[in-house]
């Protein structure tokens, strides 16, 4: 990729496009994936892992998938959720134009995907799932968080997977520290090296508890 990175706005690789077989929402399917967007040639290990270790989704309202690469959580809730609307954002032009294309490939007219500021402000989620982009490093990653997570509605979840050497139980310090009222923090999984984060923003009654193994 030279000097690309699946974090690059606009790829200059050439994209390369190539069609897999990967299991979303309990079958499997064929996607179009390309190079200069992340873990093109599979199913990465860690969106494995949060598939496997999280709930299905409310039945409706507004999802987040915050960095969604080439769409496997996306598709997966908006499969799952078809009543929902399914926001997967990323900053990366060609990972947005693959989910565009494999939402229509599977007949799913509940995915928007665009670009961090075209998510309007006035939409709150009743889930985000995400495989944050890690590589992006802790400020960049930190800030993301701190955009997305407040946009919980109230008594809704976010998922998060991060590699255990990657600075999953940091992260989970770190998170738990910054939302320290009305929200809760805990490892709800772990598997194949990857933690499985679960933020909960509660209502308004909530006295705030962090609760932190």
């Amino acid at each position: 990729m030279g000097s690309d990175h699946y974090f690059s706005a606009s790829p200059s690789s050439p994209a390369q496009l190539r069609r897999i077989r990967v299991t979303l929402a309990g079958r499997d399917r064929d996607v179009t994936t390309a190079s200069g967007v992340f873990s093109p040639d599979r199913l990465d290990a860690g969106t494995a892992v949060l598939l496997s270790n999280t709930p299905p989704p409310p039945s409706g309202g507004h999802f987040l998938d915050l960095g969604c690469g080439w769409g496997p959580i996306t598709l997966s809730l908006a499969l799952d959720a078809p009543r929902a609307t399914v926001w997967a954002v990323d900053v990366n032009e060609r990972a947005l134009d693959l989910v565009r294309r494999n939402a229509e490939e599977f007949g799913l007219s509940n995915v928007n995907a665009v670009r961090p500021e075209d998510v309007p402000d006035d939409v709150s989620f009743r889930t985000i799932r995400s495989n944050p982009p890690i590589r992006v490093g802790k400020n960049e990653l930190h800030g993301m968080l701190e955009r997305w997570i407040p946009r919980l509605d109230e008594r809704s979840d976010a998922w998060l997977v991060v590699q255990r050497n990657l600075g999953s139980d940091s992260l989970q310090r770190w998170l738990a520290a910054t939302f320290p009222r009305g929200f809760s923090v805990h490892r709800a999984a772990t598997g194949r090296g990857y933690r499985v984060l679960k933020v909960r923003r509660h209502g308004a009654a909530e006295t705030g508890t962090i609760a932190v193994p």
